[in-house]
């Protein structure tokens, strides 16, 4: 799959956290940053990668953290809030980390420095945020799939968006290898450490964590 980039684009990637790993467990994969950072670093002028998720504070250790720490020391900007607590109508104790208002300040505040932002997300809610970036001359590619059932992307999102980018396409290029090493043990990582041939030891398996 070849991305469409002008030359010289200034580009930024705002990444929803849980919206993206939805979409990848919905295709049956687990996504891995490093290989995804590359390959925008490779495509065009990548100006940043914001990387946004909720964090539960109250915790003595959150499961997300070992990702959290490696994608801060390995070349995304982290944008975290701790998560809300509150009870159902049913009495059901509930979570609530909505990162929409965080992303969206920060996709205007960057627009003026940025000729294209890469949305990583199918929540429709964007729809109104990428037609106010577009009204300043910028292009805005959106990042999900229509190929998981349902579909993980809002039709009027996806409809505003300059270019739609469908997950399942870039699967080959940002997938984790299941054959990979196994993960270093999260609870004593080493972030921003080099293996035996020089290379960056890869992100803690956001699948692992999510689901722990």
């Amino acid at each position: 799959m070849k991305l469409k980039f002008y030359p010289d684009e200034r580009v930024a990637l705002f990444i929803d956290g849980a919206n993206l790993y939805a979409a990848a467990r919905a295709l049956g994969f687990d996504i891995d940053y490093k290989r995804l950072l590359t390959l925008f670093s490779e495509d065009c002028h990548l100006v940043r990668a914001f990387y946004y998720t909720a964090l539960i504070e109250d915790q003595e250790y959150s499961p997300l953290r070992p990702l959290v720490d490696w994608l801060d020391y390995n070349g995304y900007t982290m944008v975290t809030k701790p998560t809300k607590e509150f009870t159902d109508s049913m009495g059901r104790r509930k979570l609530k980390g909505n990162m929409d208002i965080e992303l969206a300040i920060d996709v205007l505040e960057m627009a003026e420095h940025l000729d294209h932002v890469i949305l990583f997300s199918g929540d429709g809610d964007f729809r109104r945020l990428v037609e106010a970036v577009q009204r300043k001359g910028l292009r805005v590619s959106v990042v999900s799939t229509i190929k998981s059932a349902p579909p993980m992307v809002a039709d009027e999102l996806r409809r505003q968006a300059d270019d739609f980018i469908e997950l399942s396409e870039l699967a080959p290029l940002i997938a984790r290898n299941p054959s990979e090493r196994a993960q270093r043990p999260a609870a004593a990582p080493q972030f921003g450490s080099r293996d035996q041939d020089g290379e960056l030891d890869d992100a803690p398996s956001e699948a692992l964590i999510r689901s722990a």
